[in-house]
């Protein structure tokens, strides 16, 4: 009688629950028809051979960085966690792992600093002739595979930088009991004693580093010094084995650990130096005294490792899940009708020959917020030039932060592809250097404009030159304006409109912009006709008869001064602050006139030039003046004759550049609601300067190009700097039919969108703040507003083609368009 009741509520439950799924598919259908709820992709970087591994050549030097690494940079896979990388090569006979943090400097190549290689860690198999290899790097987990069957056994290996315990952790298996056996080292390159060679007028003294390497038990450990930084490094490599044993060999100088019989095995790999990201480092002249030499990272780093190896891991992996895929699984975007099941380096080839196969337009996106998760994050340095990849002794550029486009650039796509946490990295580098930039703006205005000058600690604004690193920030650069300052702020501005924090507006962004306001205020020229110039005054790195052209009122500099003018005014009327600072902004601002149209109906990148090219170089990789479109707001389309002589000057200056310009054009192209050539540009930095690994080239590698180009496509299919959101500004018709979800709009807007032959089916909004929610659409005839409840939502038109509602914090909101 028992059974046959507990059987009878068993029926009457499922019954009950069919009826709700049921009924819950009604409501989901009726009410969220915006969703598709299209499978999200595995994106995988993948091939089916080891990366080749040649070797070093001196005799190449790039952007003076030395020795090239063809392989490394073309071949290898980056993995990741803010704080270090590594680039695996996936072989079989020796595999590679090549270690970077970037911390670790030598003085080269301009003294101030410059990341340089951490370390070489070696796993010796001697496998050859193997059967079914691949490795790949899943973007979807941040973790790098590598699988291949030997005489009879299947060996794998799983690679993985742990954000959380910032540590490398490596699993290796083997099928079979008892077969897996290597030998592990690790090498410190680039020692004085061995391979302190000098490129670039470098003193040895400068880029000289110091190491030992030792193992015992189950532990390498290799540290030294870099004597110019006072900079103490550590790096340990511990191996857990099950089954088999270990041994540990320093004879000859070997010091390795075999690995021999084992059934499986963990490396973890941790690294660390004596810096400590600090105002004092930057205050503090002297590259010998920024650092306290008698500080040594050895218990951190053991800590590190302790920590991890008690985790096991098992747990290392499921943290590493856990708190990657919070920020990768957010967002998903579908362009391609189809994976191809080809290497990438094929799909990369193939591309060249013909692009009619989109999906690696959709895989590259996708890459892009893989590298930058993987190369910034809470705590650790921004991403760099290479982001938080170095094998070079001296690294190009020296591998830091340029602030008139690059390191902007960096972080173009942290806000609408829903990745702002990425952006806290610079936030804590910029607050460490602040100080530094005060002493440089009151060195900057005694000098330049002494009438101005106000003799107080931060009377006079702060200000930044274009180059710095992880040591020292620039005050000024004679390529580029003051208005670098304002470029610089204007993406504390746009974390502030995508997450709209208000804690983060009052503490970090009106400080800055008023900082900068204060500065730029400062630099500014009356001139006769009542206009306000930037005197000293040039657009970034253009020459003209061979020197770069310093001149009054660039149109960059004056751009920026504007929209640095015009946040600081919003923000302070936001935060209803009525400091008596505004009322100098709000008489000076309309007084910049900082676009002028030329006579070949091109924007002038200079006041003076009258006819497009007459000033500098006229393919110049930078197109500074036209800053005010993309990332800027002020070209919009309410002055639709800015925007056409902005896609003028775009015409003119070609897309025969580098990559990052490549990158800047694509986002300008997007801007201008110029689809097509916005594809164009995209599908050419595509063929010409994507590796078969998917980095992307200056040339050499800059992570600039594949993170400005992630920005481009979240550009081409939402807007949402006018006002309004617009959805599909600059959709190209290889993208007839596609998705998104989770893209960010200004306001704090998550928005969802499937289309379909070039027109938009449905949306789904979550407001993530509440507010009012504009959106401009096609055609607003036929569209239906509705709540998660299925609630008719009354919305108004504004224009022909925005409808405009309220929203409550944490609300859904559907729209379909009949």
């Amino acid at each position: 009688m028992v059974t046959k009741t507990k059987k009878m509520f068993k029926i009457i439950r499922i019954i009950v629950l069919i009826s709700f799924l049921s009924f819950s598919k009604g409501v989901i259908s009726q009410n969220n028809t915006s969703q598709l709820n299209a499978t999200h992709r595995t994106y995988e970087i993948w091939d089916d051979q080891p990366a080749p591994n040649r070797g070093k050549d001196y005799s190449r030097i790039q952007a003076r960085g030395y020795p090239t690494d063809s392989d490394w940079e073309a071949h290898s896979y980056p993995i990741g966690n803010g704080y270090m990388g590594a680039n695996i090569f996936g072989r079989t006979d020796m595999e590679r792992i090549q270690i970077t943090d970037k911390t670790l400097t030598n003085g080269a190549p301009y003294g101030h600093g410059g990341l340089t290689n951490f370390g070489e860690v070696f796993l010796e198999f001697d496998h050859y002739e193997v059967k079914n290899y691949k490795r790949s790097l899943n973007l979807n987990e941040a973790i790098l595979n590598v699988s291949y069957e030997y005489e009879g056994v299947k060996y794998t290996r799983e690679y993985l930088a742990n954000y959380p315990q910032n540590v490398i952790a490596i699993k290796l298996k083997a099928s079979k009991k008892a077969k897996l056996s290597l030998t592990v080292s690790a090498v410190v390159p680039y020692l004085r004693s061995a391979d302190a060679y000098n490129h670039s007028g470098e003193t040895i003294e400068n880029i000289a580093k110091y190491a030992n390497t030792t193992a015992q038990d189950n532990l390498i450990t290799f540290a030294g010094n870099v004597p110019s930084f006072s900079l103490n490094f550590e790096g340990q490599v511990k191996i857990i084995n099950e089954g088999g044993k270990l041994i540990a060999n320093n004879e000859n100088g070997s010091n390795e650990i075999r690995i021999i019989d084992a059934n499986s095995a963990t490396i973890l790999i941790s690294t660390g130096t004596n810096y400590e990201l600090n105002e004092d480092i930057f205050l503090q002249d002297s590259t010998e005294l920024k650092l306290n030499s008698k500080i040594f990272p050895h218990k951190k780093v053991t800590e590190i490792i302790e920590n991890a190896s008690l985790l096991g891991y098992k747990k290392l992996k499921e943290s590493h899940l856990k708190d990657y895929q919070n920020l990768f699984s957010r967002v998903n975007l579908e362009v391609s009708p189809s994976v191809p099941n080809i290497p990438t380096k094929t799909l990369v080839e193939n591309y060249k020959q013909d692009a009619s196969d989109i999906y690696l337009e959709e895989l590259m996106f996708h890459f892009g917020r893989y590298l930058l998760i993987a190369s910034s994050r809470k705590g650790t340095l921004p991403s760099t030039l290479q982001g938080v990849w170095s094998q070079y002794h001296v690294t190009p550029w020296s591998g830091g932060y340029w602030h008139n486009i690059n390191v902007q650039m960096n972080y173009w796509g942290a806000f609408n592809t829903n990745l702002a946490e990425t952006f806290t990295g610079y936030q804590e580098y910029f607050n460490a250097f602040t100080p530094k930039t005060y002493q440089h703006a009151n060195t900057y205005i005694k000098k330049w404009h002494p009438s101005a000058f106000v003799d107080s600690e931060k009377g006079n604004g702060w200000a930044i030159g274009t180059g710095s690193n992880a040591y020292h920030v620039n005050g000024s650069s004679g390529h580029s304006g003051p208005g670098t300052g304002g470029f610089t702020t204007k993406l504390f501005w746009d974390r502030f409109e995508f997450t709209q924090d208000t804690t983060y507006l009052r503490e970090q962004v009106y400080p800055a912009l008023l900082g900068m306001s204060t500065f730029l205020s400062k630099t500014l020229l009356a001139t006769e006709d009542g206009k306000l110039l930037v005197d000293r005054s040039a657009s970034p790195e253009q020459r003209h008869n061979g020197v770069h052209y310093m001149t009054i009122g660039t149109t960059f500099d004056q751009g920026f001064v504007w929209e640095t003018y015009n946040d600081l005014l919003k923000s302070a009327k936001i935060l209803g602050t009525n400091d008596p600072f505004l009322e100098i902004v709000r008489n000076q601002i309309d007084k910049l006139d900082p676009i002028i149209i030329g006579e070949s109906g091109q924007i002038k990148e200079y006041r003076e030039e009258k006819k497009y090219g007459d000033i500098g170089d006229p393919k110049h990789r930078h197109i500074s003046h036209l800053c005010g479109l993309y990332p800027g707001t002020l070209i919009d389309s309410k002055k639709p004759e800015w925007m056409e002589a902005a896609s003028t000057v775009l015409d003119f200056r070609g897309n025969k550049t580098t990559g990052w310009a490549m990158a800047h054009r694509m986002n300008l192209r997007a801007r201008t609601k110029e689809a097509e050539k916005a594809y164009e540009v995209y599908s050419e930095f595509l063929r010409e300067r994507t590796l078969p690994n998917l980095w992307t080239v200056h040339p050499p590698f800059q992570i600039d190009g594949n993170l400005g180009t992630m920005a481009g496509v979240a550009e081409m299919l939402i807007q949402s700097h006018e006002g309004f959101i617009e959805l599909l500004p600059a959709l190209p018709k290889a993208w007839q039919t596609g998705s998104f979800d989770r893209l960010v709009a200004r306001g704090n807007f998550e928005v969802s969108l499937r289309w379909k032959n070039s027109k938009i089916s449905s949306v789904k909004i979550l407001s993530k703040s509440g507010g009012k929610c504009s959106i401009k659409l096609p055609n607003t005839k036929g569209v239906q507003l509705k709540d998660r409840m299925g609630k008719q939502i009354v919305y108004k038109i504004t224009d022909e083609d925005i409808i405009e509602f309220n929203t409550k914090k944490s609300g859904k909101y559907f729209i379909t368009i009949k």
